[in-house]
């Protein structure tokens, strides 16, 4: 069991290590911003270069082969770690956080949800308010690395589809994988950084633009003013929704365009898919709010538009109280809260292949009713769907609405009514952020709910972030007996 472990202790203290290294980083902003919260920075790298450097001095070795098997434990294992590691600037700061809000706040960062305990978030110092970003950024981060690479060799919830690296974890392909991560790194710091001019530009001050890109690009959603983007004007939206779609795009995708600059780099029945979908409810939404009345046109395309991409893409910003636009509109956000962005993009949801998978799959059995003899094989991107990644995903669609229901009555075991209790599990599993009503809507936050409620929710968000499978497989004994 300790050669079994050995690899994930190593790799669980390395990231610690760079958590400490990037709580030194805002240390020396807070320094620089004259921020009381320094010593808190400074105590808690402290911590984590101590429990990070004893876990390497303590799984080194000269070499590591890693079998699926660890791969699995690993996996969790290191976003829990993170979370814990990211919590402890906000439990140690001089808002006597406990430490499941502490816990809940960095667990809603690193797996870029977006839900808050926080009010009033205006007030935080800016290194705090930093370091929320830079959770999110991180975790958006891993989020990609962990879609291509990762879950597809684990065979999790289809993503297999989408495998374009090798699955060989021998010498041999690690240089692959090695210029794959370099590229997603370099990818994802240029469009953070042409967000974050981009915001700039729009008006937005130095500060807000450097955070709110690395929470746009990330789809993660945390704000600097308990407003969200509600206090910014049109134009400032309209980036924002720009590269909220970027985010929720196949970064491979991305980076097939940047290398060669053509329109058919980017042919995509994902991209196809989510960009049908976003234009058509917005249609539905912009011309709901204007027969009401109550918007401009211009005005009822922006703030339709916006906070559809955000629920869709799993962002989480708001630029309005959506729940105050009618029933019809609440019921349409609740469903494509389900829906989210792409395979391989920084959003979470059930991803929108899954959804066209069960669309091909359910054509094919209808058929099949029709003509008991037909063979009508599933075609997706000009290529045959094989039945075990059909059957993968109907397994994930099936284990996340026993999740979500599983999550709801325990909620609502707790206390909560049942329109929070539903949305809250909801948001948790797709990383979306808000839920609805009056608690948890997008003008409230988590912060009433019971500590058993928040420790729920905060499993619940890494349970979603990690595509069910890969943590549910640790409850399993036959995966302990090897």
């Amino acid at each position: 069991m300790i050669r079994f472990l050995r690899p994930i202790g190593y790799v669980c203290g390395i990231l610690t290590l760079i958590m400490a290294c990037l709580m030194l980083v805002v240390s020396g902003f807070a320094w620089v911003r004259q921020d009381p919260e320094v010593r808190v920075f400074l105590q808690s790298a402290a911590i984590s270069t101590a429990f990070g450097g004893a876990l390497v001095l303590l799984c080194r070795a000269s070499s590591f082969n890693l079998v699926a098997r660890q791969l699995y434990l690993l996996t969790s294992a290191s976003w829990v770690i993170m979370s814990l590691a990211g919590a402890l600037p906000l439990f140690f700061s001089h808002f006597q956080l406990s430490f499941a809000d502490a816990v809940f706040e960095a667990v809603s960062g690193i797996t870029t949800t977006g839900s808050t305990i926080l009010s009033d978030i205006e007030s935080l110092p800016p290194s705090l308010l930093l370091w929320r970003s830079i959770l999110q950024w991180l975790g958006g981060l891993g989020v990609i690395g962990m879609a291509v690479s990762i879950l597809p060799f684990l065979r999790v919830g289809g993503m297999r589809l989408f495998h374009t690296e090798s699955s060989d974890w021998s010498d041999k392909s690690m240089p692959r994988i090695q210029t794959l991560a370099r590229a997603l790194l370099i990818t994802y710091l240029g469009l953070t950084l042409t967000c974050a001019c981009a915001y700039w530009l729009a008006g937005m001050t130095p500060f807000d633009a450097v955070a709110h890109a690395m929470t746009t690009v990330s789809t993660g959603g945390y704000a600097t003013d308990d407003r969200s983007m509600g206090r910014f004007g049109n134009e400032i939206l309209w980036v924002s929704i720009f590269f909220m779609l970027l985010g929720a795009l196949p970064f491979t995708l991305i980076i097939g365009f940047l290398r060669r600059p053509r329109l058919a780099s980017l042919r995509n029945q994902q991209v196809t898919g989510l960009l049908m979908i976003v234009f058509t409810v917005s249609a539905i939404l912009t011309a709901h709010l204007i027969v009401n009345g109550s918007h401009a046109w211009f005005d009822a395309l922006t703030q339709a538009t916006f906070n559809l991409v955000s629920v869709i893409t799993t962002t989480g910003y708001a630029s309005s109280d959506y729940t105050e636009w009618g029933s019809f509109s609440i019921a349409l956000f609740f469903v494509v809260m389900f829906i989210g962005g792409c395979s391989g993009s920084t959003s979470g949801g059930m991803k929108v292949f899954r959804f066209q998978l069960s669309y091909l799959f359910l054509r094919s059995q209808m058929h099949k009713l029709v003509h008991p003899s037909g063979v009508f094989p599933a075609q997706y991107n000009g290529r045959a769907v094989p039945d075990d990644i059909m059957l993968s995903a109907v397994a994930f669609s099936f284990l996340f609405f026993v999740c979500l229901a599983a999550i709801t009555l325990l909620l609502a075991l707790m206390g909560l009514d049942l329109l929070t209790s539903l949305s809250a599990a909801a948001t948790a599993l797709t990383n979306v952020g808000p839920g609805l009503g009056d608690i948890i809507g997008p003008a409230g936050n988590f912060a009433p709910l019971p500590d058993a409620a928040k420790w729920l929710l905060s499993f619940a968000m890494l349970l979603g972030r990690l595509e069910l499978l890969t943590m549910m497989v640790l409850f399993s004994p036959m995966f302990w007996r090897g």
